[in-house]
């Protein structure tokens, strides 16, 4: 029914440590987009990731989400455009 997505997100959004990434998917119907959030840490030496957060990156990441959800709303409008 769907194609894969993309080994790569199509857009990212960063505020700090937190990640917003955009994932372009193809279906039957057009194009439709996901999105992935992530926060970084470091331990020790490395650099990990994890989908878990703590109460002061809940705003940041609820920022991230917000400005997702914008840039994929554009997308869809400048793509119902350029269709018409």
């Amino acid at each position: 029914m769907t194609n894969k997505p993309s080994s790569k997100p199509i857009h990212k959004i960063r505020d700090g440590t937190i990640e917003v990434s955009i994932w372009k998917n193809e279906g039957e119907k057009g194009p439709w987009y996901s999105v992935s959030p992530r926060r970084s840490y470091k331990q020790g030496e490395e650099w990990k990731e994890s989908d878990s957060y703590g109460q002061d990156d809940l705003l940041p990441l609820a920022k991230l989400l917000d400005l997702a959800h914008t840039w994929i709303l554009t997308q869809q409008q400048q793509r119902s455009q350029q269709a018409a």
